[in-house]
């Protein structure tokens, strides 16, 4: 208890205090008196700790009958001495360990904060925390992290550690002793689960550590340790891991309350691109698919070596494309719905005013109109019109009906320039409203203050129909200019729009589609590479698209498929 530099100085200061010749030791509380004249027993909380032993000099003179009452008080007093300064010693050393404990306990305060506050996601919480277990030294074998989802009462393992008996530890949450421990919030030692009335074996375990995870007083998950060795936790083991506790229930309370945020925004993301698709029924599902086929085409690109070998998408690229694909059409909601509907040069109901005016002219003229209602017909609904076709139409628009004076062309203007437009069925002032689509999306969506892990969101849908050559829209972007996300969501926004029916063609076969593909990259406006790698992975990214199907949970999706 004591060092020498401290104890020596007050022994012989004692022997010199009683007189010549005398000499005071110090003995183990387990060895011989060697003939001294007092002993003195030394003690420490009641407890002997050893003895003072106070020798006489060999000379009689020196020690007179009558000092013997002096003399043992004198050594009772240098007992008390030694005794006090073992007391402080005790006190010291009782501080220092307290310190030293406590220092430890911040230190590892502060490492599990940050490591189990490094993810929110449930299952990196639950992996950092069977990590710090492990440096812990902890005399477990195998361990087990449990969770209990919001509004369910069953805990379902989430991670395991030690192989096959970790994964058997997913049996104790039968336990009563399980149950216990959730119940009472406070953790728990048993060395010897045979000799619990709680446990009927439900582990091939023989000792356990449980210990919940709260979080805002509720329990949200469950540690577990086992062994199956005759090994026995301690109760320093279950105070350091209540440490970790602490921390983990916090972190796996905001990692839940997170991915429950999560999944309403990713709702109502897919709720408003439902909408968006809902306002045309022939594009339904449009917006799902291309942020599937985006998502599916971007693992690609992330894997090759060849063309992207220096390009590295990380879960929250992926999710930021995810989110692109569903929004990218989000500014349609500003487009007029005889525009974004329009499935012919004229509507229904201007045809049918057209054929009147055929009738009239008929009926006043005598002229023969058979056949002609039929073409003109046929040419509205066409995606292209032929020279033929267009000379039938300019002939018509030369003609007039002649009632009460009056005189009434066969078209209009606007009927003729309609029925004129070389290919699709929009007008030139219809397509620069749909073209503006894209950067209405981009006014929509900047006042949604998305994660800062999404910072280029907004870029990448603005910018899906630039194409590389200049001739896109809304900026006529090139090259460099175009963000590789962007070329991404371009080119399966094609493929999807040609695989699917539209009120003016049917769906055409992936072949094809892959051609059409084809012939845009030859003409230099989007990325061939990009092309290239969907055409010789076009069954993975479909299968990739159909397994994702409705669901966002895209980490889960992407820790399936990269198992």
């Amino acid at each position: 208890m004591l060092k020498k530099r401290t104890l020596a100085p007050l022994l012989e200061r004692a022997a010199r205090f009683l007189g010549a010749g005398w000499r005071v030791c110090l003995r183990e509380t387990d060895t011989s008196p060697c003939g001294a004249w007092r002993s003195e027993e030394l003690r420490l909380d009641g407890a002997l700790i050893g003895h003072l032993d106070f020798l006489a000099p060999p000379e009689p003179e020196a020690f007179p009958p009558h000092a013997s009452d002096d003399l043992a008080a004198t050594a009772r007093f240098t007992a008390d001495m030694v005794e006090h300064a073992v007391v402080a010693e005790a006190a010291k050393r009782s501080l220092a360990a307290e310190a030293l404990a406590k220092y430890r306990e911040v230190s590892l305060l502060h490492r599990a904060t940050l490591g189990l506050n490094a993810s929110l996601r449930p299952r990196d919480v639950a992996q950092a925390l069977l990590e710090e277990c492990r440096r812990g030294e902890l005399p477990a074998e195998a361990g087990m992290v449990f969770l209990r989802p919001p509004g369910a009462e069953d805990f379902l393992p989430l991670a395991a550690d030690g192989g096959e008996a970790g994964r058997s530890l997913a049996a104790t949450a039968r336990s009563t002793l399980f149950w216990d421990v959730a119940r009472t919030q406070k953790g728990e030692i048993v060395n010897d689960l045979d000799r619990d009335q709680r446990w009927r074996g439900e582990a091939g375990v023989r000792a356990l550590l449980l210990h919940p995870l709260c979080s805002a007083s509720r329990c949200v998950g469950m540690l577990a340790l086992g062994a199956t060795s005759a090994v026995r936790f301690e109760a320093n083991h279950l105070q350091y891991v209540g440490t970790l506790a602490a921390v983990a229930g916090t972190a796996l309370g905001n990692a839940l309350h997170f991915e429950a945020v999560q999944t309403l925004i990713n709702s109502l993301m897919q709720a408003l691109a439902t909408a968006i698709d809902a306002r045309d029924p022939y594009t339904a599902g449009h917006s799902q698919r291309v942020a599937r086929l985006g998502v599916a085409l971007a693992r690609v690109v992330h894997r090759d070596d060849r063309f992207f070998g220096d390009v590295s998408f990380s879960s929250h690229d992926i999710e930021e494309l995810l989110f692109a694909g569903l929004l990218h059409d989000v500014g349609k909601i500003g487009i007029r719905e005889e525009v974004l509907t329009k499935s012919t040069r004229l509507s229904t109901g201007v045809m049918e005013v057209i054929g009147q005016r055929l009738t009239l002219e008929a009926l006043l003229t005598g002229r023969n109109i058979e056949g002609e209602f039929e073409r003109l017909t046929r040419i509205n609904g066409g995606d292209a019109i032929s020279g033929e076709d267009a000379a039938f139409v300019a002939r018509l628009a030369t003609r007039c009906v002649t009632a009460a004076d009056k005189r009434l062309p066969v078209l209009s203007e606007r009927e003729i320039a309609c029925l004129l437009i070389p290919r699709g069925n929009l007008t030139p002032e219809e397509r620069r409203e749909i073209e503006r689509h894209p950067a209405q999306s981009h006014r929509i969506l900047r006042h949604i203050p998305f994660p800062e892990n999404m910072s280029r969101l907004l870029d990448i849908i603005s910018q899906h129909h630039e194409r590389l050559d200049g001739s896109g829209y809304p900026g006529g972007l090139t090259q460099a200019e175009i963000l590789l996300q962007s070329r991404i969501i371009a080119i399966v926004d094609i493929y999807d729009a040609i695989t699917m029916a539209r009120h003016y063609k049917p769906a055409l076969p992936r072949e094809k589609a892959l051609g059409i593909l084809w012939q845009e990259a030859g003409a230099g406006r989007i990325d061939a590479r990009i092309v290239e790698l969907l055409e010789a992975n076009i069954d993975q990214v479909e299968a990739d698209c159909h397994l994702l199907g409705d669901r966002l949970d895209l980490p889960a999706f992407l820790e399936a498929r990269d198992a």
